[in-house]
């Protein structure tokens, strides 16, 4: 299974999950395995205005690139469109008290955040992430392989 960009998509098992969970911290494991939130203007990629992209935490999957990257000003890293629609599942979410569109990563289902309609143009979208759901890979610098799946890549 494949997405329009070229990457496996195709839903990686229980025993992968767990195996690429070890590593995570219990902050790490709240939020992305139990669609928890950190606190905001407290994650470590906020600010970061580098080129490249963000991949998932867990799988490695490119999810966002730097050139979709806004300040929201809500105090989480904010982008207008993912790399690839293909690379993230909306799923309706009625915690809280609230009626919002949770984002998870295709593969590996790890929470993201949310995504709100009152983003800039022209999408209008504000993809409202998690620092701890993602990695940063800076502009000529090869993506994560976490899974025997992924292709090799010399850069981004």
């Amino acid at each position: 299974m494949k997405s329009a960009s070229g990457y496996d998509i195709a839903p990686i098992d229980e025993a992968e999950r767990d195996e690429l969970a070890q590593g995570l911290t219990h902050e790490e494991r709240e939020i992305i395995l139990h669609q928890g939130t950190e606190r905001a203007f407290c994650g470590t990629l906020l600010n970061n205005k580098q080129g490249g992209l963000y991949a998932c935490r867990l799988c490695g999957l490119p999810l966002f690139r730097s050139g979709s990257k806004f300040e929201s000003g809500t105090g989480w890293p904010s982008f207008t469109e993912p790399f690839d629609p293909d690379h993230i599942r909306e799923l309706r979410d009625t915690s809280h008290g609230m009626i919002r569109t949770e984002v998870r990563c295709t593969r590996c289902d790890a929470h993201l955040g949310h995504v709100f309609p009152d983003g800039p143009p022209p999408t209008y979208q504000r993809y409202c992430l998690n620092s701890v759901s993602l990695e940063f890979v800076a502009d000529g610098e090869p993506l994560p392989r976490r899974l025997d799946r992924d292709p090799v890549y010399a850069g981004n």
